[in-house]
């Protein structure tokens, strides 16, 4: 077994990350001292244990206690908003800009126009079903401005449908650009589309 080829193809499989790249980390971390390996496993193996998934927003938060998120166990939050996110940076983007206070929902991915990827339909109406029952009144699109994000805003819409009559539905309005993602989004810019939303 080659550990240098195997751990550089483990490394490859991370977004971002290619086979050149990923080598590249394995001959970084085979200079490094072996306290800074150490370390870093440590590190990922306490991921598992150090850290849970909201069962109301699904996102990962630190916690070895909690039920909930600091998010969704703040009782402060505005019930009446739902935001929809494709995944965690983008929910931290839009807490960076700090104008949204109501809800979050994590989709865990977008639809590709192949037919690609997956989000969490089942998870989504069912918190929609108990969001409409503590005065849920919008729920805000924040999607990426991407051809993925647009499909996957299409699809969520049709999903959605039934619930027209009782909950209205937004989408980010102008300030993130054409093939923008949330998540690199400053500040600024996440505050003009969120003030700038538009009912779809």
């Amino acid at each position: 077994m080659d550990h240098i080829d195997e751990l550089a193809r483990a490394l490859s499989r991370l977004p971002g990350i290619g086979p050149r790249q990923g080598k590249r980390f394995v001959y970084y971390l085979l200079a490094a001292p072996a306290d800074e390996r150490a370390k870093l496993a440590e590190l990922i193996t306490s991921l598992g244990k150090e850290v849970r998934q909201c069962p109301e927003c699904m996102r990962f938060y630190n916690s070895s206690h909690a039920l909930a998120c600091n998010y969704c166990s703040d009782s402060k939050r505005e019930d009446s908003q739902l935001m929809l996110v494709e995944k965690d940076q983008d929910l931290a983007a839009v807490e960076r800009a700090g104008t949204y206070k109501g809800r979050y929902f994590v989709l865990g991915g977008v639809l590709t126009l192949t037919g690609k990827g997956t989000i969490r339909e089942k998870e989504l109406l069912k918190t929609v079903e108990k969001r409409l029952k503590n005065n849920l009144k919008e729920i805000v699109l924040a999607l990426s401005a991407t051809s993925e994000g647009e499909h996957t805003v299409d699809h969520i819409r049709l999903l959605l449908a039934p619930y027209r009559d009782r909950v209205k539905t937004s989408l980010l309005g102008r300030g993130l650009a054409t093939g923008s993602e949330l998540e690199y989004s400053d500040a600024e810019t996440l505050r003009a589309a969120l003030t700038n939303r538009k009912e779809t």
